[in-house]
């Protein structure tokens, strides 16, 4: 079975957002870095070489694949800031059609600037998803 290639590491997640080139994703990322903090009350950690998590969880599919995940996460990416979430079907629609300027795909929003988006939709979105993923997976 293959391994897990995002685990939780000891990096710096300082040093990884201070390394971001494009200086106003750099800012946003610190202040997404402040924002998702706080709406969690967890500590950030890299997971992997370039997403910062924030909490875990551990996953078992029916496949037998499982592994630990954060519950909550993003990466300034050079295209785009993108926040990893997973909501109901029934939910996604309804948060995302309020977030603002972004594009998302099944598991992740896509943000050009934060200036874009409504920060208290974001951290609502967040929240249920972590919600949303401790009913799926609970901790034992």
């Amino acid at each position: 079975m293959a391994t897990n290639k995002t685990t939780e590491t000891q990096d710096s997640v300082t040093d990884f957002i201070n390394a971001v080139e494009n200086e106003a994703k750099r800012k946003d990322a610190f202040e997404l870095l402040k924002i998702l903090q706080e709406a969690t009350g967890f500590e950030p950690k890299m997971w992997g070489p370039s997403i910062i998590g924030f909490g875990s969880y551990h996953y078992k599919y029916d496949s037998g694949h499982e592994g630990d995940a954060p519950l909550a996460g993003f990466s300034p990416r050079k295209a785009a800031m993108t926040v990893y979430f997973y909501l109901p079907e029934e939910k996604k629609e309804e948060f995302l059609s309020k977030l603002g300027k972004h594009t998302s795909s099944k598991a992740c929003i896509y943000i050009k600037k934060l200036a874009d988006i409504d920060i208290e939709i974001l951290k609502k979105i967040v929240l249920l998803s972590i919600e949303y993923t401790l009913k799926l997976y609970p901790p034992k």
